[in-house]
């Protein structure tokens, strides 16, 4: 019986040694002209034990196979390959494989800079009440110039006034795996919006945390949600507002949930004016930066839209 119970010990010891201390997932769709950029990013991450789990969600442009000669080159890197579900699903399915007492947001394209699996993990380690850590996040332009850093500091709190909702973005973050498991872990109603609704859900188990050091780099593109699907951001952001200050007040979010999943969503079709308006707002940001690189951006806005008054008269004056 007791060498039973040595043997025992000695497999959950053995099991424990090849654990990671930290799961990052990322989902990819089609992101192969960046992706081995990010992919270095993660993987030379040091001080902590960590394994990376990306979700091809049923890429067409090589990502798949960029990752798969990473992967055998880097035993840290797992791979699922699947037909595309959305960002959501796949951050479902990739955190469902987690084996990490902690799970790290990545996005394709964007990249983790020195220090911040480490620096993250730390501050977990020795502060059980948190059950999220978020960095600043520096945003770039396409282009890669420097646009803003958003830097959560202290403890966040998160309104339930759309109107002055603040929520800093899951990426760069890194969360406690059972507090993720404990709320319901990402839910497939949310197409969009499926960050602030984990937020929502986050806060109510346990403290939230700003480091307010930039560990994060995210790059601004065209395409991206907040670009192009700001209306369908807004109705969802609604909904887990709303199921938040039921669940506040002890009532159930279920009816709510199953009003929302009947919904279909109206998708926005990009126009010229959407991407003129994106990269007029490149431009501004890099106007108040004093980069001369504004004018290019200006330049782009003009062109998909000439009758851009704001960007015509910034143009002028920059």
């Amino acid at each position: 019986m007791e060498a039973h119970g040595a043997a025992e010990r000695l497999v959950g010891w053995a099991k424990k040694l090849n654990t990671p201390e930290v799961s990052v997932v990322m989902s990819v769709f089609n992101g192969a002209q960046n992706l081995e950029e990010t992919l270095i990013s993660v993987l030379s991450q040091d001080g902590c034990e960590f394994e990376f789990i990306v979700v091809n969600d049923g890429s067409t442009d090589g990502s798949g196979r960029i990752l798969d000669e990473w992967a055998r080159r880097d035993s840290r890197l797992k791979v699922i390959h699947q037909q595309n579900t959305g960002l959501t699903r796949a951050l479902i399915r990739g955190c469902a494989e987690a084996r990490g007492d902690f799970i790290a947001r990545q996005d394709a394209e964007d990249l983790s800079l020195p220090g911040r699996l480490k620096e993250q993990s730390s501050f977990l380690r020795n502060h059980p009440e948190v059950v999220v850590v978020a960095s600043g996040i520096s945003f770039k332009a396409p282009g890669g110039e420097w646009l803003f850093n958003v830097e959560p500091q202290e403890v966040i709190e998160i309104s339930l006034d759309i109107n002055s909702i603040k929520a800093p973005s899951l990426v760069g973050t890194l969360f406690r795996r059972d507090a993720y498991l404990q709320v319901g872990q990402f839910r497939s109603e949310f197409s969009v919006a499926q960050d602030l609704d984990l937020w929502l859900r986050l806060i109510e188990v346990g403290v939230c945390r700003g480091l307010g050091i930039v560990h994060y780099e995210a790059k601004m593109t065209p395409g991206g949600i907040s670009s192009c699907r700001r209306s369908e951001q807004i109705q969802a952001a609604t909904v887990a507002i709303d199921c938040a200050k039921r669940r506040r007040s002890q009532l159930s979010e279920l009816e709510l949930l199953d009003a929302y999943r009947k919904v279909i969503p109206v998708k926005h079709r990009r126009t010229r004016l959407d991407h003129a308006n994106f990269y007029y707002f490149v431009a501004s940001c890099l106007h108040r930066n004093g980069s001369i690189a504004a004018r290019s951006y200006y330049d782009q806005a003009l062109k998909l839209n000439p009758f851009h008054l704001r960007a015509l008269f910034r143009r002028l004056t920059c």
